[in-house]
């Protein structure tokens, strides 16, 4: 599909549709890594990674540091991840990914979106996401494919794609060598600044909607999905055409 295709894949992916919510999601995240061990990146490989994720999204400094200190401060929030997965319009596929301390509540959220947008329904876990790949997916200014592929390789980092399109590199890994081919850009590129770096489900195939109706029934479904405090995550495979 080439670089500009994953990455517009990847963008629509993102609940960062709204700052507020992309805030959100990643306070939690850090939060949850700082807790798992030493609420120092120095020490903490995860909060570490968490963090340069982080920044790569344009998340502000202040947004981590509250996180950071929350997780220093004792404060006790148990978060529990939940997926489901379901039908959007025109056949469309949707995982929905969430991170809540309430799970009758996501669900309940997660459910009343498709329940009440025409052409929408849950189905249960796997029904959709097995025409998706899990990867480890990284944007970035680099061109020379070659040098990235020996370094990668080098580092025995499970390289699924490499492309280059307009000055950007695209470099997809399997998604348990995600942090293993972060580490290993980086000793290539120490002072690089990510476009995107992240974890993803990218699906085998889109499908385009034109039909108004079809298009408010998916703006509906992403804006109900966004809307909860609870959806962390929304992977689907629509290209909507204006």
């Amino acid at each position: 599909m080439g670089r500009a295709h994953e990455v517009r894949a990847a963008s629509m992916a993102k609940t960062a549709a709204f700052k507020t919510k992309l805030y959100s999601r990643f306070g939690k995240e850090i939060y949850i890594a700082a807790k798992s061990g030493e609420p120092d990146p120095e020490m903490n490989l995860t909060l570490r990674r968490k963090i340069q994720e982080a920044k790569s999204n344009q998340i502000p400094a202040d947004v981590i540091k509250r996180a950071i200190d929350k997780a220093k401060g004792g404060t006790v929030e148990n978060y529990s991840e939940a997926r489901y997965e379901g039908f959007g319009p025109a056949n469309s596929t949707f995982i929905v990914d969430c991170l809540t301390d309430n799970a009758n509540r996501s669900i309940t959220d997660v459910r009343n979106a498709f329940t009440k947008t025409d052409g929408c329904k849950m189905v249960n876990a796997g029904g959709v996401s097995y025409n998706y790949d899990s990867v480890g997916l990284f944007v970035f200014d680099f061109e020379d494919e070659e040098k990235m592929m020996e370094q990668l390789l080098e580092d025995d980092v499970d390289l699924q794609d490499i492309s280059v399109e307009d000055g950007k590199m695209t470099v997809k890994t399997s998604f348990s060598d995600f942090g293993k081919a972060q580490d290993s850009i980086e000793s290539l590129l120490p002072d690089i600044e990510y476009e995107v770096c992240e974890t993803a489900m990218i699906p085998h195939d889109y499908v385009t909607i034109s039909d108004k109706d079809e298009i408010a029934a998916f703006n509906k479904l992403m804006n109900m999905l966004n809307d909860s405090d609870d959806v962390n995550k929304i992977y689907h495979n629509v290209i909507v055409e204006e």
